[in-house]
């Protein structure tokens, strides 16, 4: 039976014995249940408590009155046949629920449903309001096992980052400079993905270029391929803006590339790859009719960038990995606290921990907030309004401290910043605040000076 509990409900049997022993009595009853519920208690079970006053200290002495104590020190305590009775109805309200675990929130419920104990007696000298609580646990547990849309997905797009404030003193400065030239020499006022794309290629020395040398593409054929087209019509699209449009998408999503690989500037190795993504504008159409491998070409350009390792880019996939797993394409907050979690190295990893957040519970928390889709699935994997806000003050975070790499902990405070994001609802219910996550990563930064 207690390979379905959780560590937090695990944590409260076992706190329910500590109990029992240290006040001597000869078995563990529900009683002890109650008192250890309080002393494990977190997010909105804490909030339940404190809403009807209820402390550990006080009730503590009020519990001692309704215990039988014994003289003897008993080193296995038994549970009482009303301490059992409540497990099994706690397991009976979690197949209920829909739940393959057993949750806190579960032991919660059974406890102030149960009638053959002193537990009501007891909550009722606090003027405990039980149907009040019923309701919103029931609401806690209750599983939604499909959900045909990720709840982050409802909302609004319309703030959408831009790029344009990026570029002065970053890695593609020299590029952009390069490929102005190229605009000109053109006859053109419009900066196309050609330009861009020819620019990189000039730069023979580096590992980028070697890398799309071995594909087939140079700057001599490219410029060959380009020759051959009668016009400009693939960047256009009846639009007229500094960039061409399909520039434009790029460039944007070559901001976003760079976030998601962990980054906190744009490189020439995130414009080739978004222009791979995007297939869109006249360097992908020469790219294209060079018959080259597309696929084979961004593996390669992605490898370097991986065996650097940067913490954003493997939570960034650890993310994509908890999605997947209860069958979803979309990766919402939520999946970014799993992944950080999961990457278990990191200076947010140990803020957590030291929180007692563990991935057993969070992942059940998750899983309750967002449910689960469809278990089989083609769809390219996509992400959350709120979570590309995230990952965008996450950048914003490493560009102030000057960082070359977005850190989890840049993921972690942009996390914290978005009140109303569901990784922050996780964390609520795991019982943590935002101040707690923020005191707790001054105290291991100061800790490393």
């Amino acid at each position: 039976m207690f390979e379905r509990f959780t560590e937090r409900a695990i944590n409260v049997v076992s706190e329910s014995q500590n109990l029992a022993k240290q006040m001597k009595c000869s078995e563990v009853t529900p009683e002890h249940l109650l008192l250890a519920l309080v002393h494990e208690a977190k997010g909105v079970s804490l909030k339940l408590f404190r809403m009807y006053g209820i402390d550990y200290d006080n009730l503590q002495k009020i519990v001692e009155k309704y215990v039988i104590k014994t003289s003897k020190n008993i080193e296995n305590i038994p549970f009482s046949y009303l301490f059992k009775d409540i497990l099994k109805h706690t397991l009976d309200l979690a197949n209920k629920s829909g739940n393959t675990n057993i949750l806190f929130e579960h032991l919660f419920l059974s406890v102030i449903t149960d009638k053959n104990s002193n537990i009501h007696s007891i909550l009722s000298n606090y003027n405990f309001d039980f149907y009040n609580a019923r309701d919103i646990l029931n609401k806690l547990v209750q599983r939604k096992i499909r959900r045909l849309e990720h709840p982050e997905l409802e909302e609004d797009d319309s703030n959408k980052s831009s790029f344009e404030s990026v570029y002065e003193g970053e890695a593609l400065a020299g590029v952009l400079e390069n490929a102005v030239s190229k605009l000109s020499a053109a006859g053109y006022e419009i900066l196309g993905t050609e330009q861009i794309m020819a620019s990189i290629l000039e730069n023979v020395d580096s590992d980028l270029v070697k890398i799309i040398n071995k594909h087939g593409l140079n700057a001599e054929n490219f410029e060959n391929k380009l020759s051959e087209q009668s016009s400009r019509k693939a960047e256009y699209e009846d639009k007229k803006i500094i960039f061409t449009p399909n520039a434009f998408l790029m460039m944007n999503s070559a901001l976003q590339t760079a976030k998601e690989l962990g980054s906190s500037v744009i490189t020439p190795e995130h414009v080739v790859l978004s222009i791979l993504q995007t297939k869109k504008g006249l360097a992908y159409e020469v790219i294209n009719s060079l018959r080259i491998d597309k696929e084979k070409l961004a593996e390669d350009i992605f490898k370097p960038i991986e065996k650097q390792m940067p913490e954003t880019l493997t939570i960034m996939r650890l993310a994509k990995e908890e999605a997947r797993r209860i069958g979803r394409n979309v990766v919402g907050t939520e999946m970014f606290l799993l992944g950080i979690i999961a990457e278990g190295t990191s200076v947010a990893f140990e803020v957590l921990n030291n929180l007692e957040i563990t991935m057993k519970d969070a992942r059940l928390v998750v899983e309750n907030l967002v449910g689960y889709g469809n278990e089989y699935f083609d769809k390219e994997i996509v992400f959350t309004t709120r979570a590309k806000k995230v990952l965008e003050k996450a950048w914003l975070f490493a560009k102030q401290a000057n960082k070359q790499k977005i850190e989890a902990v840049d993921l972690l405070l942009a996390i914290i910043n978005e009140p109303n994001s569901l990784a922050m609802k996780a964390l609520d219910q795991l019982g943590v605040d935002a101040v707690e996550v923020r005191h707790g990563i001054q105290a291991i930064r100061g800790s490393l000076k």
